[in-house]
């Protein structure tokens, strides 16, 4: 068996080989993280001796490693991430204590040296980690979105205030930001010509406004309290312009989750009120389940576990989840708590119990999303579909 480890950095990697014996078979050396620097790594990986099983090892860190390990799985290698933890502790037995990239490639090399078995990335593993990506960008998109309807509501605050009462479904619809990316206060508003305003708002929503409407929004303009700032207005144009761009963002990321979702039918869209966007959330953030041995671990991993709070003899009865891990696993296991509760009869009877207990709408969700991770589990280690109808 030869071990090749590999130390992960920003711009630069370093890479040594041992055998079985602990035998120095390639001396650490440093080659780019791009491609003339994953071609040195093939080279010296193909001057290995042949015949020797090769597994190469690397120390999760962050998104630097992703390419390498894309790259060395595409060529077949047999490639293992490492937990940081493992390393840790064989970096704290040196009797030296000496901390250098050279010398970390030897202590991966160990690590996996004295691995009982192993778990090799896969091409489904790579899949994976596009639903994480995707469903942690579309998260950060989201958020970016939200801010922005918060920033052009407070702006509409002092241009045009009555503008959110006049329509009953809100600000945020096509109609209004085909409006307020033309006339951004009140007094655009009422100086534009009724037929033009009629017709804008009639093509943006699709019909849905008539002309009557626009008459309607027009003397409402004339006699809002709204201030015509300039400077306001054109935050609020770009700030629709923005939210009209996520909108869109949001949407791609989404229909990108849907086609790799579809392609992989996991068992975990036979949960009833599981689409494929949560779905994929939850997937792309638990990734291989096998790295979890039990479900207290997967839900330790999503931070809904329970805090401890002991003291002496006092041991707290009652106590609130860590919220610890990752915080979008946590956001889709309690969203998809949410509609499975609406959806299955168990998990609503159980919804229902915990309510009855005198939890509070949010905290018997949590004790669902806790429950849920628990069959989720089951289903993914098992491989069998959902049958707790």
């Amino acid at each position: 068996m030869i071990y090749v480890g590999i130390d992960i950095a920003k711009l630069d990697h370093y890479a040594s080989a041992i055998d079985s014996d602990g035998v120095v078979l390639i001396e650490p050396f440093k080659f780019r993280n791009d491609a003339d620097g994953f071609h040195t790594l093939s080279s010296k990986l193909e001057s290995l001796p042949t015949g020797d099983k090769v597994i190469i090892g690397l120390e999760s860190t962050a998104h630097y490693g992703n390419n390498l390990v894309r790259y060395l799985v595409c060529r077949s290698y047999d490639v293992c991430v490492l937990n940081p933890i493992q390393t840790a502790t064989l970096r704290k037995n040196n009797i030296r204590k000496t901390k250098t990239d050279k010398v970390d490639t030897f202590i991966i090399c160990k690590a996996l040296a004295m691995q009982q078995s192993y778990r090799f990335v896969s091409f489904d593993d790579l899949d994976l980690m596009d639903l994480k990506s995707l469903g942690r960008f579309r998260q950060k998109a989201i958020k970016q979105r939200t801010r922005l309807k918060i920033q052009l509501k407070a702006s509409l605050d002092q241009t045009f205030p009555e503008l959110q009462y006049f329509f009953k479904s809100g600000l945020h619809q096509k109609g209004v930001y085909a409006l307020l990316r033309e006339a951004p206060t009140a007094k655009d508003v009422a100086s534009m010509h009724l037929t033009h305003l009629a017709h804008l708002l009639d093509v943006a929503s699709h019909g849905h406004f008539k002309k009557d409407q626009a008459k309607e929004l027009r003397v409402l303009a004339r006699n809002s309290v709204g201030y015509p700032d300039s400077a306001i207005a054109i935050q609020i144009v770009h700030a629709v312009e923005q939210i009209e761009l996520l909108d869109s963002q949001i949407a791609h990321v989404e229909a990108e989750m849907t086609d790799i979702m579809k392609v992989r039918d996991s068992v975990i869209m036979t949960i009833p009120g599981i689409g494929y966007i949560n779905g994929g959330m939850i997937l792309g953030e638990i990734g291989d389940v096998h790295r979890f041995s039990s479900p207290k671990q997967l839900l330790a991993f999503a931070g809904l576990d329970p805090t401890v709070y002991q003291s002496g003899q006092f041991q707290a009865k009652k106590t609130k989840m860590s919220k610890r891990g990752s915080k979008v696993l946590r956001y889709a296991l309690v969203n998809a708590a949410h509609n499975v509760v609406k959806n299955n009869v168990t998990f609503a009877a159980y919804y229902d119990a915990k309510m009855a207990q005198g939890r509070t709408h949010y905290n018997a969700l949590g004790h669902c999303a806790g429950k849920l991770v628990r069959v989720i589990f089951k289903m993914l280690t098992d491989n069998v579909e959902f049958n707790l109808d």
